[in-house]
């Protein structure tokens, strides 16, 4: 499974690379802080695995990196998807990295 933190994601958001990002949140949790990107819940995410990139590098997020990590080992088994990224220690991670202002939750 292929990771990258919140310090190399923020270097990409900044050099305007192209890739995608999604959030698998609930809404109430993106209703509280977001950095962004498509969201598709959790639990939709094979239902809506059409509308994810197979194209270009994928970054998938959630709270803690957790359910992100289940997604794309879902996604990987069953469609053998081999460009998405988890982001390692999720949204927290980001606060603590890049923007302390984020709510915790």
């Amino acid at each position: 499974m292929k990771e990258i933190n919140p310090v190399e994601l923020k270097k990409m958001m900044d050099d305007k690379e192209q890739f995608q990002l999604i959030d698998i949140r609930d809404q109430y949790e993106i209703d509280l802080c977001s950095i962004g990107g498509k969201c598709i819940n959790f639990y939709h995410i094979l239902d809506k695995k059409d509308e994810i990139s197979k194209d270009k590098k994928v970054i998938i997020y959630c709270r803690s990196g957790n359910r992100s990590l289940k997604a794309i080992r879902i996604l990987e088994r069953k469609f053998k998807n081999k460009n998405l990224y988890n982001l390692k220690g999720g949204i927290l991670q980001w606060r603590e990295d890049i923007d302390p202002s984020l709510p915790t939750y």
